[in-house]
């Protein structure tokens, strides 16, 4: 029907005409409450935005002489993010003459996806940004978990663990 019909009928129906498709030909409208329509049109996309899951871009960071024990705290580090379900950016820093031996800092990196590979994927590999080595690793998808638990509950799980099983007490051997 032409557009003076349409509007004729939505007003004797006290609603309104809404095009909803402009680029069809001819164009599609519909008759009906336009701001009960946006608002639940609103409504539907602020809910389908809760249920995303936001993924965050971790960092850890390096320095080419990195000792042992820092190397692992760092690593751990990585490793529960990616448990979280995010990205880890990691990153080895150069100052000054550290520049000339960048062997170490990819080797450092290379080690690192390596002690991840369980948890981790390389998404970007080891790549020279000026004075840093950056890479990104992302969590595999079938180790992610939603979220950690409390500190209260593994506590609890630890002490459960530790006891014997009933058939191993009082037993001996004939």
């Amino acid at each position: 029907m032409t557009p003076q019909q349409a509007l004729t009928i939505a007003e004797e129906k006290g609603l309104d005409l809404v095009e909803i498709a402009a680029t069809a030909t001819p164009p599609v409208c519909r008759i009906m409450n336009s701001g009960k329509f946006f608002y639940q049109q609103a409504k539907r996309e602020n809910e389908a935005r809760k249920h995303q899951k936001h993924i965050q871009v971790k960092e850890v960071k390096f320095r080419p002489k990195i000792d042992e024990h820092d190397f692992q705290f760092k690593r751990r580090n990585a490793e529960r993010f990616l448990l979280d379900g995010n990205k880890v950016k990691s990153t080895v820093i150069f100052r000054g003459r550290e520049m000339a031996h960048n062997e170490i800092g990819r080797r450092i990196l290379n080690r690192l996806a390596s002690e991840l590979v369980e948890v981790a994927l390389i998404e970007v590999p080891p790549r020279q940004e000026g004075m840093t080595m950056v890479q990104i690793l992302s969590p595999k998808k079938e180790q992610a978990k939603p979220a950690r638990s409390k500190k209260g509950d593994g506590a609890a799980e630890g002490k459960e663990k530790a006891k014997k099983p009933a058939s191993a007490v009082g037993t001996t051997k004939a």
